[in-house]
This record gives structure tokens, sequence and C-alpha cells, in this order.
């Protein structure tokens, strides 16, 4: 049996799997931000760029948008500040390790080097856009959740995807390469990636589908953001643990 909530009467702490899919999407988001700085080309169309990042980020795009409609805003939102400062800790914690002086038989400082003293303008531009994009996605899905009376969930999966690519796409590329990278490179990485990311995540949505569902029935659960503070940074009763 499934209960249908408003934001308000949700508490993470009966959920059965939510702490389990924070930690993982919390763990894809580290390893986005460690294989960022690769440009890659797409098989089969050599004009089109993407950064490593982006082979594996949207996938954090497809959890915000479990978070928000089986758990509503207020534990997307938890996921998302914990994501955060969790990239804030990873990048403090590499750039320290890398200053800190190599024994002499340590013999690969220098790529060492090459990760992470680059990482920490990749963890400030993902961090900004990703702040943005997961906000925009989150609270576009929950309000369409609304507006449709939880009906034509692929409306609502595709809208926020749209919605929340196009604010991350823009603002990490601008950020991660404006000034190391010519700006016709750049625009490329913004329209192929954009466009790639969207893509992906429309395919994915017959397993988006599936997860939500069987979420659903799991936690017996539907919470429908009424009445909820979308404030990104309120910590509204529902948080609570």
């Amino acid at each position: 049996m499934i209960r249908q909530l408003t934001g308000r009467d949700a508490r993470l702490s009966r959920f059965h799997y939510y702490d389990l899919l924070v930690h993982i999407f919390v763990v894809i988001l580290l390893i986005s931000n460690l294989v960022g700085q690769k440009i890659c080309v797409v098989p089969g169309v050599p004009w089109a760029r993407v950064s490593g990042a982006q082979l594996l980020f949207p996938l954090t795009y497809i959890f915000a948008d479990v978070f928000t409609e089986v758990y509503g805003y207020g534990a997307s939102r938890r996921a998302i500040w914990i994501a955060f400062f969790a990239n804030i800790l990873m990048t403090i914690v590499g750039v320290f390790v890398t200053w800190f002086p190599s024994a002499p038989e340590f013999k690969h400082q220098s790529a060492f080097e090459a990760v992470f003293y680059v990482v920490p303008r990749f963890v400030i531009a993902s961090l900004i856009a990703f702040w943005a994009g997961e906000f925009t996605n989150s609270y576009t899905l929950a309000k369409m959740k609304l507006w449709t009376n939880g009906k034509w969930l692929w409306t609502r999966f595709i809208g926020s995807t749209i919605t929340g690519q196009f604010v991350d796409t823009a603002v990490v590329m601008l950020v991660a390469f404006a000034g190391t990278t010519s700006w016709s490179v750049i625009f490329r990485l913004m329209i192929s990636g954009y466009v790639a990311k969207v893509l992906y995540e429309a395919a994915l949505t017959p397993v988006t589908y599936w997860v939500v569902n069987n979420l659903k029935r799991a936690e017996g659960i539907d919470v429908f953001d009424r009445g909820t503070n979308f404030n990104p940074f309120a910590r509204s009763r529902e948080q609570a643990l």
C-alpha cells in the first residue's frame, strides 16, 4: 500500500533505502570531480567534446529525481548539501596530501599533482554548477508533480532534466575552462555536453521509472511537496532524523 504524504509529513528516519542511495549519490559525484579535467572525443561524432565528468555526472540528476519524486524536495535538499560538503572535504584533503612532502622512493608525485592540483578549480566549478543545477532540477520536478497531480511521470523527469542540466552545463563549463581553453572549445563542450546529458537521462527514463515505482512500493509512500519550504537553505522539519 502506498500512502500519499505531504513534504511536512515526511520523516527521513522512516525510510529504508534513503541513506544507501545518498551514499551512492555522493560517491558518484566525488568520482566525477576527479575525472572531470579530461576532455574526451565522442565516438562517431568527431566534432563533439565532453569532459570526463559528463560520462558519469548525469547519474546524479537521476538520483535527484528519485529523491524528489519518492521522498520529497526536503530529502533531495539534504542529499545535495551532504554531497556539497563531501566535495569540499575531498578537495581540502586532496590538496593537503599532494602538498605534503613525498618520500624519496615515491615516484608518482607528478601524477598525483596532475590530478589533485587541478581538481580544486573543477570542484569549485562543480560545486557552483551542482548546487544551482540540482536545486533547479529538484524544484522543477517537485512543482511539476503538484501541477500534474502526480500524473505523467515522464514529463517531470524530462522537464527537470532540461532546466537543471541547462543551468549546470553552462555554469560548470564557464567556471572550469574559461581562460584555459578557447571559447570555441568551451562552446562545443556546452552544446555537446548539454545535449548528451539530456539524451543520456532521457534514454534512462525507463530505468528511472522502474526504480521510482519499486521504491514507492518498498517504502510505502509517495511524497507531494504541498506546504514545503523550497528555500535551499531551509532546514525544514521533514529533514529531521
